[in-house]
């Protein structure tokens, strides 16, 4: 099986069918759908039936990443996506896409290679704008700016050695993918292909949460990183006025200019890569 689609659950509603939904209008079926559900109250797991591509398995957990990891130990296929409630596959042709961008590129083939993620862009709906993930994975763009795991498909081997650590209760996707990059070698694949529409103002974007994502970044770019080269960056975000940016990016007037001079700034780094975008001999670390 090339795809275990994951969706972790707790009374969420209506959400969960259209979800659901997104997923079963997909051109490509080779896939499995696998909802870990926190033992929801409001009957919305109710309503789904069970079948060869559905599984669905109800039980106490200890947040959202624990679930993920309890997901990850059901799934059997090759690559596995983590799709939210409220998230939305961009249009019925993602999976046969992304299946195309792994079944071209020669690492994928080569199962002694250090397994890999691959990666593309989302919409997010709360400002209208398609935000383009940075399609060269480096230390820097590991500080800044790495894919939300909306946008990525993970070789099950990673997950497999060593799921999310749930001490981190906002920031684990972003400590894992660091983990990938760093100790598991994994490379590094963008795909032009925009996954999801992102439905955005969920469980890590409370107010709350907001300051404890940032007490969590500071604490895994400690484990990763040299404090002289976290200074580093500290400066460069500050000559670059990444506060102005993120206003930017995230104002419904602003959000759809921003990520269109993004994306160009992008595409002009690209083109100065002359050795490409896939694994990490690219990214001139």
């Amino acid at each position: 099986m090339t795809f275990s689609i994951i969706v972790v659950c707790y009374n969420a509603g209506e959400k969960l069918h259209r979800t659901i939904e997104s997923i079963r209008r997909q051109t490509e079926t080779d896939y499995e759908i696998i909802v870990e559900d926190g033992l929801s109250t409001d009957g919305s797991v109710d309503k789904l039936i069970p079948g060869e591509d559905l599984k669905i398995f109800r039980e106490r957990d200890e947040g959202i990443y624990d679930a993920m990891n309890r997901a990850v130990s059901r799934a059997s296929g090759a690559y596995l996506f983590f799709l939210n409630c409220g998230d939305y596959f961009e249009n019925e042709t993602v999976l046969a896409r992304v299946r195309h961008f792994i079944e071209i590129d020669p690492a994928s083939q080569k199962k002694r290679l250090p397994p890999g993620i691959f990666y593309g862009n989302i919409t997010e709906r709360a400002t209208g704008a398609s935000v383009m993930s940075n399609p060269r994975i480096d230390e820097f763009a590991c500080y800044r700016n790495v894919p939300c795991h909306q946008a990525c498909f993970y070789d099950r081997r990673l997950l497999a050695k060593r799921g999310f650590r749930t001490c981190y209760r906002v920031r684990a996707d972003y400590e894992h993918f660091l983990w990938c990059y760093y100790r598991a070698n994994a490379s590094m694949h963008y795909m032009p292909v925009t996954v999801v529409s992102y439905e955005g103002g969920g469980f890590s974007e409370t107010k709350d949460n907001r300051r404890r994502s940032a007490a969590e970044h500071r604490h895994i770019v400690r484990k990763y990183m040299s404090a002289g080269r976290i200074f580093t960056y500290r400066l460069v975000l500050l000559f670059t006025l990444a506060p102005l940016r993120t206003y930017l990016a995230s104002n419904e007037k602003t959000a759809a200019a921003y990520q269109c001079l993004k994306r160009k700034l992008y595409d002009k780094g690209k083109r100065g890569n002359t050795k490409g975008i896939t694994g990490k001999e690219q990214t001139n670390r």
